[in-house]
């Protein structure tokens, strides 16, 4: 059976204009701006490929500009349908190991022409010859009207003469083409068909993240020199050669959108009703959109994005820098490659730095070598690690965050074991100093003194100056001696330590604590523990006066009241007794007199009985009347 090739190297249309990379800027967030720039000739398209991964932020951000004046025709890019779906659209199949003849023969109708003449397909098949080797036919209708036969072996050439079927061949090889890479999408940008364009095409897309690293280089005197290395990876499938390479310091808000997957919205039904129907009714109509088809039109001439540079040491690299809005741009003067999945370290910037030598003390025992760094660059310095050098020999390593131009930032990088640092905390008692009240809640602010002690000592036979790091309480207020700097967590404190002395810092602090409780939770002992606090004022002291007279009132009446209802209680149990008495001696001869002391006494406890019944419920109700006024009490209480 003859192979394909024929057919498909007659339709295949010339490869898609070159458009490399000119341009590359790397950002902190996760994302690279890239430009590219070429000649796209009349009518030709040129083709740019990603990876599917990448394909969202590309539709987000992709700008075409033409330098000549002109406009580009389209922008077209490979769907994200699945492959079955896409070459379902077309009006015929190639299967795998499929014979020419069977692709011919789903052409029925359209003209071929062939070196052994022209016309339109009638048939085509595979069939036994007459030696029983496999043969392929092809049988078309000639121009002149004959039927005509022909052995696909015999043939040297065959083309599609439709225009239309030849581009749906194109597509089809293509969509199969691009199914053999899943990471794999295409980009196409159409050229109208007057003139050649100088195209500019420029977009965002996911890229590995620049990194810093810096060198700091204390020397025998004056100030150190500080070098600053970027960590670049290509990463993005091809090489960039002698392109122009920016490194932007900050994060942009960078995010992903679903562009590239096609969005379908589901639709209702909507019919007028039958004509039969006494009452019509008018559905709703459909509350979603399809989706349109087409090219996508592209016009942009937004200006370039713009740079900066600095002196690196030895590499001889010149880079420019400034800011771009909130964030800092290093762009290299000179032209920058770095071949596909390679890496490269560019120096990017090398200048003297204003940097005071000294010890910092977190926690442990021995504090550590530090420097304290003035960014008077003129420049951003990105976050990153540091190696330190000094006196010619390595002596440590550091991190630093990003530091803006006359910021300063504290870098420690060697333990100093010729100083010792202990620290001792003292608590003095809780005091109140201040008492409020409003709407039934009675507010404290009490202190609380804390006394840090740090001692300190240096056993070397030279002067040193250490910075202590005291943690920040926000509820402690520092009253001696006042901090040198403040940060987020910490108090710094600097003590200058002399040679083979020990020295003391004193860390003097007050902890406040604000309390609320209501005072009708309070009973009249506790509210007189307040009475007991000197920063009471008169009105508050009369106040709560008032309240404690009162629940010492109803206390008292609560107090009466038990009382009665325990002695009710007690002639209610006598009575109960006499009650069994008189009904056991009333069938006794001789016991008239008892019974007749019984029920007298009866009679004496019955009228006792409804005098202490209305006692309490007169208790009861002076009781409700005092717990009402101390609640209003306890509501206007202010002081």
């Amino acid at each position: 059976m003859r192979p394909l090739t024929l057919i498909v190297m007659t339709t295949l249309a010339a490869s898609a204009a070159d458009l490399p990379v000119r341009q590359v800027v790397l950002y902190k967030n996760g994302v690279g701006f890239f430009e590219r720039g070429g000649e796209l000739r009349a009518g030709d398209s040129a083709r740019l490929d990603f990876k599917a991964t990448e394909m969202n932020d590309v539709l987000k951000s992709l700008t075409v500009r033409d330098a000549s004046g002109g406009t580009v025709n389209g922008v077209r890019y490979d769907s994200a349908e699945p492959l079955d779906k896409k070459l379902g659209e077309f009006p015929f199949r190639l299967g795998t190991g499929q014979a020419l003849s069977a692709l011919l023969d789903q052409l029925k109708g359209a003209r071929i022409e062939t070196n052994l003449g022209a016309g339109a397909i009638v048939a085509a098949r595979a069939a036994k010859g007459a030696q029983g080797e496999d043969k392929e036919w092809l049988t078309i209708l000639a121009d002149d009207g004959a039927i005509r036969t022909f052995d696909l072996a015999g043939l040297t050439q065959m083309k599609l003469a439709d225009p239309v079927l030849q581009a749906q061949m194109r597509e089809y090889l293509g969509a199969m083409t691009a199914s053999r890479s899943k990471e794999k999408k295409s980009v196409y940008l159409d050229s109208a068909n007057d003139k050649a364009r100088n195209l500019s095409v420029s977009y965002m897309a996911p890229a590995a993240v620049w990194k810093s690293s810096y060198r700091l280089v204390f020397g025998d005197a004056g100030e150190p020199t500080l070098e600053g290395w970027a960590i670049v990876d290509n990463t993005s499938g091809e090489d960039w050669t002698n392109i122009r390479l920016s490194l932007v310091s900050g994060r942009p808000v960078s995010f992903l959108s679903r562009l590239y997957e096609p969005k379908y919205v589901a639709r209702e039904y909507a019919d007028l009703a039958e004509a039969e129907v006494a009452k019509p009714k008018v559905y709703a109509g459909g509350v979603g959109g399809g989706v349109l088809g087409g090219v996508m039109q592209m016009r942009a001439n937004s200006p370039a994005p713009k740079f900066v540079e600095s002196m690196a040491s030895d590499a001889r690299v010149e880079t420019e820098a400034q800011e771009v809005g909130e964030l800092f741009e290093y762009r290299f003067s000179s032209p920058v490659t770095v071949k596909r999945n390679e890496s490269a370290m560019l120096p990017f910037l090398s200048q003297k730095i204003s940097a005071r030598k000294l010890l910092i003390w977190t926690e442990g025992v021995n504090p550590r070598n530090a420097a304290e760094l003035t960014n008077a660059t003129g420049k951003t310095l990105d976050g990153g690690p540091i190696t330190v050098f000094d006196g010619g020999a390595y002596a440590g390593e550091a991190l630093v965050e990003t530091v803006k131009q006359g910021d300063k930032r504290l870098i420690s990088y060697a333990v100093d074991l010729g100083t010792r640092v202990n620290d001792r905390l003292d608590s003095g008692e809780r005091r109140i100093v201040e008492l409020r009240a409003a709407g039934g809640v009675l507010t404290s602010k009490a202190t609380r003194r804390r006394t840090t002690t740090y001692t300190v000592e240096n056993v070397d036979a030279k002067a040193k100056t250490l910075i202590v790091e005291h943690p920040l309480d926000p509820s402690a207020t520092p009253v001696s001696p006042a901090p040198v700097e403040t940060t987020r967590t910490k108090r710094r404190y600097e003590i200058a330590l002399k040679p083979k002395s020990t020295e003391k810092l004193v860390v003097v602090e007050d902890e406040t604590q604000w309390e609320e409780v209501r005072v009708a939770s309070l009973s009249a002992d506790q509210i007189a523990i307040y009475l007991r606090n000197q920063t009471l004022s008169a009105a508050g002291r009369q106040a709560l006066d008032r309240i404690v007279e009162k629940r010492r009132e109803m206390a008292r009446t609560q107090s009466e009241l038990a009382a009665a209802e325990k002695q009710s209680a007690d002639l209610e149990k006598d009575q109960a007794r006499a009650r069994e008495n008189i009904r056991s001696l009333s069938a006794v001869a001789g016991q008239q007199e008892t019974v007749q002391r019984y029920a007298k006494q009866l009679s004496d406890q019955e009228a006792l009985i409804a005098q202490l019944r209305d006692r309490a419920n007169a208790l009861r109700d002076q009781k409700d009347r005092q717990q009402a006024e101390l609640g209003d009490m306890i509501t206007k209480l202010t002081f």
